[in-house]
């Protein structure tokens, strides 16, 4: 059965970190969820690349191919970078992944943006912050 390909996008980082993060969360993903195959790839810094993992999908029997960058807000990468690699125009949020001999559509996923979860997600970091200070 076909199942949809979900690229997580990091930034990449000199520092392991990021990687860490983005590694992590697209496993996490997975453990969530049987409806994707989910691969992570960085723009810059770290492996595997965006370009690489592209290329790994096109070897998998997915029947769509969704695109989300794991960035809080819109930048240079998430408005330019990332849509030139997909061979999206600037702007547009959909597009045609080629595979294999065929397309499959091709979805473009905004960045985290403002969102209540990031809100909870800072409260509760202040509170472990706070908490560590009086241990």
């Amino acid at each position: 059965m076909a199942k949809k390909g979900m690229l997580l996008v990091g930034h990449g980082s000199k520092l392991p970190y990021n990687k860490d993060l983005v590694e992590t969360t697209a496993r996490l993903i997975a453990e969530k969820t049987d409806e994707y195959i989910v691969r992570a790839g960085f723009m810059s810094l770290n492996t595997p690349t965006v370009q690489e993992q592209l290329e790994a999908f096109r070897k998998e029997k997915i029947e769509m191919l969704v695109v989300v960058p794991l960035f809080l807000a819109r930048g240079v990468h998430i408005e330019k970078d990332i849509p030139a690699i997909l061979g999206l125009p600037e702007g547009a949020r959909a597009g045609t992944f080629h595979m294999n001999g065929k397309d499959v559509p091709l979805v473009y996923a905004s960045p985290i943006g403002s969102d209540p979860l990031l809100a909870e997600l800072m409260l509760k970091n202040a509170a472990e912050a706070i908490a560590e200070l009086e241990r």
